[in-house]
């Protein structure tokens, strides 16, 4: 990658001339052909232009994965407009939030979607609302895809923004982080580094592109001889089926995607799949190997965040637990909270820096303090916490602010949580600290069982204290029938309720 080549969408209309023919993708087995997908893409820029939506103006789009959602997000970014991504799971003030922030031009909804859209309480006036499968509605985005007409204007600059898009908000409000054009190409050049895709590959998708994890892969089928085979959702009961009927050879996971197969009942089906790597971040170090004996598939993690184009640091040596070495345009060095450096094997701030211009963010949109606090010196500080070892290899130890202060000790989500989710009765858990009587925290841990599976409290304290230090050990136990989660498969944390009304406290039994 060179100069002002940086970008992505010029990389379509080369595709759609040359093969015009071979798929970009398939969306439930249907084909979306790169001639198909440019001369919508196209069609949809010139509609645009007629709604008066200009090169710079935000348009805000709450779309599900389906064929006209690239059609829109190419035909965007070919018209030089920035795409605000919204999660299709929002509602009221999270979604007007958004809608607010941002101030888009317009604003593109699934039809089931409108009404939610309108009652969200966000400020709409002269933001014209285009809906998809709505028959009815004042405004269709249908006929701006197929009705065929062409788009000649200058290609927007690799450093013009891409997109706006808000974090997931685990914690706080979501802060819109600016990607580039150029941005999101080094995404898609990271995800062929992890993933290891060549010629004839088939990637199965489930991620909504509305998230980094999804839209980092609208690049892939265009830098390599590579297809996305799309699928609506993340089933887990079909997850093997729906790999083996689009002939996938990779699949991606995000968050406790690994840890929820795994915990699948046993199937013919687990070996009888065609994947041969499963690439992403989040794998616990005590899934690494169980998940790669059970169903035969290599373990490519990495690591990244959306500031710092998605993927920082990948693992292809299957040293277990680490999230690997740098992409060749980024340096990791760890940070202590005085400023020194972390030695081998000790804890630190992950810092991101990098060798080619424009590889990191910009900033945050509208939230210059943020901005100053990630970017500093020219580098991105992440807020992550990791160690790196000898050879130089990152273990990624979670948020620095996703831990609790308890009895002069600080105990990491991530320390807790990978040990409980190993519990034969536990399908997923989230840690948070609460209010203690005496200062500092106590730790609460939320739990969501296995389908038809029962848990003694007293017995699971004894179970976690054989294998995590005194202090460690949840004061309190609770159980949930789901979590919220973000489009990322994260829990919410901060839905969690903070009152221990009513929870199992270990405490209380050995007082």
């Amino acid at each position: 990658m060179t100069g002002d080549d940086e970008g992505f969408i010029h990389l379509l209309a080369a595709r759609a001339e040359g093969t015009p023919a071979r798929n970009f993708a398939r969306f439930n087995g249907a084909p979306v052909s790169f001639a198909g997908l440019a001369r919508t893409a196209h069609s949809f820029a010139r509609g645009l232009r007629d709604l008066g939506v200009a090169r710079g103006d935000r348009v805000a789009v709450m779309l599900r994965n389906r064929p006209e959602t690239l059609a829109v997000l190419f035909g965007l970014a070919r018209a030089g407009a920035v795409w605000v991504p919204v999660n299709v799971q929002l509602r009221g003030e999270g979604l007007s939030y958004i809608l607010e922030h941002s101030e888009p031009r317009l604003v593109i909804a699934d039809g089931g979607l409108a009404a939610t859209v309108r009652g969200s309480g966000a400020d709409l006036r002269d933001r014209p609302l285009l809906t998809l499968g709505e028959p009815a509605a004042p405004l269709r985005l249908e006929p701006l895809l197929e009705r065929g007409a062409g788009f000649a204007e200058p290609l927007p600059r690799a450093d013009d923004a891409f997109a706006i898009m808000y974090t997931s908000g685990t914690t706080g409000k979501p802060k819109g982080v600016i990607v580039t054009h150029r941005m999101l190409r080094f995404a898609g050049e990271a995800a062929a580094l992890v993933s290891a895709a060549k010629t004839g590959d088939v990637l199965l998708m489930w991620e909504p592109l509305y998230h980094i994890g999804g839209a980092q892969l609208l690049v892939l089928p265009l830098i390599r001889e590579a297809m996305l085979a799309m699928i609506d959702r993340f089933s887990a009961s079909r997850f093997w089926q729906q790999a083996r009927e689009y002939g996938a050879t990779h699949i991606h996971y995000l968050g406790g995607i690994l840890q929820i197969l795994l915990k699948q009942p046993p199937s013919p089906l687990d070996r009888k799949h065609g994947v041969r790597i499963a690439w992403g971040g989040g794998c616990p170090k005590d899934v690494w190997r169980p998940f790669m004996e059970r169903f035969g598939v290599e373990i490519r993690e990495c690591y990244g965040m959306t500031e710092a184009c998605s993927i920082t640091t990948y693992n292809d040596t299957g040293v277990v637990g680490a999230v690997g070495r740098p992409v060749p345009w980024f340096t990791v060095e760890l940070r202590q909270a005085d400023g020194r450096a972390a030695r081998v094997g000790e804890r630190g701030e992950i810092v991101v820096r990098t060798s080619r211009p424009g590889a990191l963010f910009p900033g945050y949109f509208r939230n210059p303090e943020a901005s100053a606090a990630a970017l500093k010196e020219g580098a991105l500080y992440t807020g992550d916490l990791g160690a790196l070892d000898r050879e130089g290899n990152l273990v990624f130890l979670g948020r620095l602010g996703d831990n609790v202060r308890t009895k002069g000790e600080n105990v990491t989500a991530w320390e807790v949580e990978h040990v409980a989710a190993a519990h034969p009765a536990v399908e997923d858990c989230a840690m948070i600290g609460v209010a203690a009587q005496l200062g500092e925290e106590d730790i609460m841990l939320f739990l969501k069982l296995k389908p038809g599976r029962r848990i003694d409290f007293a017995e699971l304290s004894a179970w976690l204290g054989e294998r995590l230090a005194p202090y460690q050990n949840p004061r309190y136990l609770a159980l949930v029938d789901d979590f919220e989660r973000t489009a990322s498969q994260r829990i919410m944390k901060h839905r969690l309720p903070r009152d221990t009304h009513g929870c199992w406290d270990r405490l209380a039994r050995e007082n």
